[in-house]
């Protein structure tokens, strides 16, 4: 690893697009079928790892969701966010906005308090073990009858005060977002945040629905805004971030190629870019590695670097003093220079 890479790792970050159950690297699969008593459709690791090649949205998400099958205690909920914490503090993360996914789970027969005090556990043994603040952000499933997320979300209601925000994910291309109008009203209602998945493989016109009919902080990808100068202008009036993920793009078809990005494009304008993982364990790379593979793509400069690290902890739900903590952690890694 070269000086400049190691720089980017350690350089502090928040990560404010990180699917928890995408983090679940082959090892831990097998590991949890065999705790698990699950059969698995893969004789090893080796052959797993090999079906990691993707064609679009979909073609993933089904793997991923095949893989989820080994997820079904309070104890694996807490082992896989143990074992990303792991990964994140030594890619120079120290905060951090996870998203999860219940109604994949409960329609498995899993609980969902075991799935969110499990991962709550690990949430809260980051800041004692690692220092990595943070929450947790429950997401619903767009390609989902809109019944299950009202299900889902019944529950969540009862104790809102365990998740920062709601947010929207899986399939996009088809599904826009304004059905779940009532339910983000109702998270907004109780105090939570919202953000949405939008404008990744969908057109710029969810990128609108998900601020106009959702009320969204922030458009989770939102790379295809570029398509809409209004919507451009709009969002850089408004400050409202992108929470981009340059190997997820690539690795789903949406660009061919890093060098191809239009992120350097999207500072250019003035939008709020952060740079995240989405689903580093299928995408080729947690967050300081996307970081690195942008400075390979682009030469990306320390202040340029910087200037996304900040974006990211501005963007985030922290609190004021947190946020003060981090941008000051920013500036003495950038003083270091």
């Amino acid at each position: 690893m070269t000086a400049v890479s190691t720089r980017l790792l350690q350089l502090p970050k928040a990560e404010l697009h990180l699917h928890i159950e995408g983090t679940l690297e082959p090892g831990l699969v097998f590991a949890l079928a065999r705790r698990n008593g699950v059969d698995l459709p893969y004789r090893d690791e080796a052959e797993l790892r090999g079906k990691y090649s993707f064609n679009n949205l979909q073609s993933f998400l089904d793997l991923y969701y095949d893989c989820m099958a080994v997820l079904t205690t309070r104890q694996d909920f807490a082992d896989l966010a143990r074992s990303y914490y792991g990964k994140a503090r030594e890619q120079g993360v120290r905060h951090v906005e996870m998203f999860f996914d219940p109604q994949a789970h409960v329609r498995r027969g899993v609980d969902f308090d075991d799935i969110v005090d499990g991962l709550n556990q690990a949430i809260a043994e980051a800041w004692t073990d690692h220092g990595i603040s943070g929450g947790l952000i429950l997401s619903f499933l767009r390609d989902e009858p809109l019944e299950s997320a009202e299900s889902v979300w019944d529950r969540a209601k009862e104790r809102p005060e365990r998740f920062i925000a709601v947010g929207l994910d899986s399939a996009e291309a088809g599904f826009p977002p304004a059905r779940f109008g009532p339910i983000f009203a109702q998270a907004r209602a109780l105090g939570l945040n919202a953000v949405a998945h939008a404008g990744e493989e969908g057109p710029p016109s969810y990128i609108w629905e998900a601020l106009d009919e959702l009320n969204v902080d922030r458009i989770d990808h939102g790379i295809r805004a570029l398509e809409d100068d209004d919507l451009v202008r709009r969002l850089v009036r408004e400050a409202i971030p992108l929470t981009v993920c340059p190997l997820s793009n690539v690795r789903l078809g949406c660009v061919p190629d890093l060098a191809s990005h239009r992120l350097p494009e999207m500072l250019a304008k003035g939008l709020v870019v952060t740079v995240n993982s989405d689903d580093p364990a299928y995408f080729g790379g947690y967050v300081g590695d996307n970081f690195v593979a942008l400075d390979a793509a682009f030469g990306l400069d320390e202040a340029t670097a910087a200037r996304l690290a900040r974006n990211s902890v501005l963007a985030s739900f922290a609190t004021s003093d947190r946020k003060n903590e981090l941008m000051a952690l920013v500036d003495s890694w950038e003083a270091q220079a």
